[in-house]
């Protein structure tokens, strides 16, 4: 049951927490895919927070369950195209994949000015591996200072996907060096507080190195649909 399941998570991000001498991080549960039902059981269990790939998928079920769950926060995880920025302005309250200046330029320009300011992480690349998003690291203070000078943006942090290394011990140094490009952000940058890393197979590791949110799909909603 979605309640039993969001429990059981909740119980193993506090433990690492506990274990790792951490603050407990927020859960974004990862949604794509999954239908707007599945999302407003664990919405009715007490999740706010969800994460989507793609906009107009994010758009329907933002649409779907805007009546009963209007409080629901929503965030774009999933590499973003420019002419879909416009839609993504609109619909998300977060975009944790922000890598390069056209797509800053496009939600800036078309965040309306009567709602809240758009929650922006940088997407980083740390490994520099072929075919992923994200950005170089040596990117990330240009970013920045272009997310910063937009006043309908709101610069917030990083997010990084490192290579899924079967041993997880093998991924705690790309999780150690986002950590320390996070540092040196946050203290240029006084708004920067959120680090999104680690996912359903290793979100202990990242909670020991640093995560101030985790991205889980799996763990809440089971295999996704084919």
């Amino acid at each position: 049951m979605p309640a039993d399941r969001l429990r059981t998570v909740l119980q193993r991000i506090q433990n690492a927490a506990d274990a790792a001498g951490r603050p407990v991080p927020a859960l974004l549960a990862v949604s794509k895919t999954q239908p707007a039902d599945a999302v407003a059981a664990l919405a009715a269990a007490g999740q706010q927070a969800f994460g989507e790939n793609y906009v107009q998928e994010a758009a329907a079920k933002r649409a779907a369950l805007a009546a009963d769950h209007p409080g629901l926060q929503w965030h774009l995880i999933g590499h973003l195209q420019s002419n879909k920025a416009a839609l993504a302005a609109e619909v998300f309250d977060w975009v944790q994949s922000v890598d390069r200046d056209s797509v800053i330029a496009a939600l800036a320009r078309h965040r309306a000015p009567q709602r809240p300011r758009l929650n922006v992480l940088i997407q980083v690349n740390v490994e520099g591996e072929p075919g992923k998003g994200g950005c170089p690291p040596g990117a990330i203070a240009g970013l920045a200072e272009r997310v910063a000078a937009e006043p309908r943006l709101a610069l917030r942090g990083l997010m990084s996907i490192p290579v899924p290394h079967a041993d997880l011990e093998a991924r705690r140094p790309a999780f150690a060096r986002i950590r320390a490009l996070f540092a040196d952000l946050a203290a240029r940058h006084p708004g920067v507080d959120t680090l999104s890393m680690g996912m359903s197979d290793d979100f202990p590791v990242a909670i020991a190195e640093g995560a101030t949110m985790v991205r889980i799909g799996t763990a809440l909603f089971g295999p996704r649909p084919h």
